[in-house]
């Protein structure tokens, strides 16, 4: 591993963008998320992202 590294050269990584999600509050059933909860747990993902999904 170097002692220090040069990145006057670097160039932002195009692929991230902050902007892609926004954070919102829903009023959503009980048994919906609970639904989603588990479903996530199976597939082995956060409920959260399985509901983007769909």
């Amino acid at each position: 591993m170097k002692k220090e590294y040069d990145f006057s050269k670097a160039i932002k990584n195009p692929y991230v963008d902050k902007q892609l999600k926004k954070q919102i509050s829903m009023n959503i059933n009980a048994d919906t998320i609970e639904y989603f909860k588990n479903m996530a747990n199976k597939k082995g993902v956060p409920y959260q992202t399985l509901i983007n999904i769909f």
